[in-house]
């Protein structure tokens, strides 16, 4: 198959863009950051068409992952280029598959699990899941988060592509060894003793093992599924539990704990993001892909865990 991927230069896009190469895929990372890579790297610009354009007609799939880095802080200069760069990616992607004298089949869109509620008391799927928005004192960056999940959507929803299938990947935590994403940094703590419960640790944790995301990502190419799918471990975890499981699996006996006043400073004044990333509970569970006969290879966080701090070892050891 050729794969497009625009906006694949970052973690995600690298995870899927090393296993679909690894399997014999034509893959073709569209990006603004041009840099070696075992795959095709083409220069794209979603503000105006060029040659980019030229590899979505005649592609077979298209995984748009393209947006500005949700880890930053929320003033109005960041606000405008995280929900710019998402609407305009998609607009410019629905835009060259309308075009296309042989348009892909499928059109997976990255969305995110933050677009539902924060909650406790029971998990969100996509029949019954509840969107956020609307909860009760929720912070202003929450809300923001919301309004940016559902623009991005919304503009998938707009765009007129009658011959492409298109799902909207709302994907929890990507977690792999790889440096620089979400795990690195959890292990980062963990390693420093600093990994305890963020605040009072009720808020549940989605994430996904990289090796499910890959299959996931594989079986939605190959199933006519369509439409708004969690992309999710089915087991997520409160953060207390979510952490002490991390340390067992790296040995680290103690983990100090964040209270949420330390973390807002923290947040402000040291790592230049949200606490939204950490404090708002994400119960996602995948009931699509589940219904569909999808089998996780690590649907429970021990073992998930495990198999990341081994890798992670591994390869210090190379």
């Amino acid at each position: 198959m050729k794969i497009v991927v625009p906006g694949g230069s970052g973690q995600v896009g690298t995870i899927l863009a090393r296993a679909f190469h690894r399997g014999g895929h034509d893959v073709v990372v569209l990006t603004r950051r041009v840099k070696p890579a075992p795959w095709r790297i083409v220069p794209w610009d979603p503000r105006q068409r060029g040659a980019w354009a030229a590899e979505i007609d005649g592609a077979d799939v298209v995984i748009n992952l393209a947006g500005r880095s949700v880890n930053c802080r929320y003033n109005a200069a960041n606000r405008r280029e995280i929900l710019e760069s998402r609407t305009m990616s998609v607009r410019a992607v629905g835009e060259a598959i309308a075009a296309s004298k042989r348009p892909p089949a499928v059109w997976l869109q990255a969305s995110t699990a933050t677009i539902y509620a924060h909650r406790y008391d029971a998990p969100n799927d996509e029949a019954s899941g509840i969107l956020g928005g609307a909860e009760r004192d929720a912070p202003d960056t929450w809300r923001f988060s919301i309004d940016v999940a559902t623009a991005w959507e919304k503009a998938l929803d707009e765009a007129l592509t009658p011959r492409t299938r298109k799902v909207k990947m709302r994907t929890a935590m990507v977690m792999s060894p790889d440096a620089g994403g979400i795990f690195a940094t959890l292990l980062m703590l963990v390693r420093r003793g600093l990994g305890g419960s963020a605040g009072d640790g009720r808020q549940y944790i989605s994430w996904i093992h990289e090796l499910d995301f890959i299959g996931a990502v594989e079986f939605l190419i190959a199933h006519d599924l369509e439409g708004p799918v969690n992309m999710s471990s089915p087991n997520p975890m409160p953060n207390r539990e979510f952490m002490a499981t991390l340390r067992r699996a790296w040995g680290m006996p103690v983990g100090l704990p964040a209270a949420k006043w330390l973390l807002e400073i923290g947040a402000a004044t040291v790592m230049r993001t949200e606490t939204e990333l950490v404090l708002k509970s994400r119960r996602v569970v995948p009931g699509r892909l589940l219904q569909a006969g999808f089998t996780f290879s690590y649907p429970e966080w021990p073992e998930a865990a495990r198999e990341l701090c081994d890798r992670v070892r591994q390869n210090r050891h190379l």
